[in-house]
């Protein structure tokens, strides 16, 4: 099972790639903005939709909710808003590898003190030398 999902998690940074990709052209086309709006709106249309026919109908609302969670939601524009405009200008790849490094670095620091009511996970050799891979290719996927 957890190869299953571990495979879901590389289709979805794929999907991350190809977004990337379509992203850049379109905001300096349109703006990087507008073209961040296009993403949130066809998302928003598909997520209504699947919502529409697969959410559970009993439950709890959206909106008893603690606030905190919600804030989640700021995030996504502005990483769609970064790649946006990074990437025409430095490439996917040295896009997607910086993104990469963010995510490890502060995911780590999430999981070792179980942040957001995760699992502590603490930060062990391994994962730092992960991490330390992970900027190493940043660097020269940067250099190259």
């Amino acid at each position: 099972m957890q190869f299953l999902l571990i495979g879901l998690v590389i289709a979805g940074g794929m999907g991350l790639s190809v977004e990337a990709g379509l992203l850049g052209p379109l905001g300096q086309e349109v703006g990087d903005l507008w073209a961040t709006l296009s993403i949130f709106g066809v998302g928003a249309a598909l997520t209504f939709l699947l919502m529409l026919f697969f959410s559970p109908r009993n439950a709890p609302s959206y909106f008893s909710q603690p606030g905190w969670q919600l804030l989640g939601g700021i995030l996504g524009p502005v990483y769609v808003i970064i790649l946006t405009v990074t990437t025409p200008m430095i490439g996917i790849a040295l896009t997607m590898i910086g993104i990469l490094a963010g995510q490890v670095f502060k995911s780590l620091v999430i999981d070792h003190y179980g942040l957001f009511g995760t699992p502590h996970r603490k930060i062990d050799r391994k994962r730092l030398l992960a991490l330390v891979f992970i900027i190493a290719a940043l660097i020269f996927v940067a250099q190259g």
